[in-house]
């Protein structure tokens, strides 16, 4: 078996992923019910927090694809950084998965570097305010300063209905763009 039962009842195939089976309402729900750090923050927060916190540091422009930029891990779940850049194969399903992404929801593969520069702001204030203090230098972290605004961690469900609402909106806002 190569395929994960999703949210909304779809046979999402790992191996070989469909666009057409992309649904952002089990991007919503799958990113609102994993936590970052793989669980290790002083309580629970989503990615799905984390991505609209990206989406809010970034142009207009951009903001569709900051939502989205962590999206493939709704399909293939989340996976710390240290231990990422040592799987090769997660490297492969994930580049696949947002190839699919991308054509799905018709934006560049290439992210811009508003939203990597956005994605590093978000983990500066992650640290911050919901890791276990610790005086270890971050290299990814080297010259970044965090946001002013504190974190407020949101529950699951929260997560879940802002995370949507706001790719739904973003959704058509970019159709409008398109249309005109």
């Amino acid at each position: 078996m190569n395929w994960i039962l999703t949210h909304s009842g779809k046979h999402f195939d790992l191996l070989d992923p469909d666009a057409d089976m992309i649904d952002p309402r089990d991007i919503s729900h799958a990113l609102a019910h994993l936590c970052r750090f793989n669980g290790h923050t002083r309580e629970f927060f989503s990615v799905a927090q984390h991505s609209c916190i990206v989406a809010e540091l970034v142009p207009e422009e951009h903001k569709l694809a900051a939502l989205l930029h962590n999206a493939p891990e709704a399909y293939l779940g989340a996976m710390t950084r240290p231990l990422k850049q040592w799987m090769h194969t997660y490297h492969v399903l994930e580049d696949a998965v947002w190839q699919h992404v991308c054509k799905r929801f018709d934006i560049a593969t290439a992210l811009p570097s508003c939203i990597h520069l956005a994605n590093l702001t978000a983990l500066a204030t992650e640290r911050r305010d919901l890791m276990p203090s610790d005086p270890a230098i971050w290299d990814c972290l080297v010259g970044i300063e965090p946001m002013v605004e504190t974190i407020r961690p949101w529950s699951a469900p929260e997560a879940r209905n802002t995370y949507h609402q706001r790719l739904m909106d973003q959704l058509a806002i970019e159709r409008r763009r398109k249309a005109a």
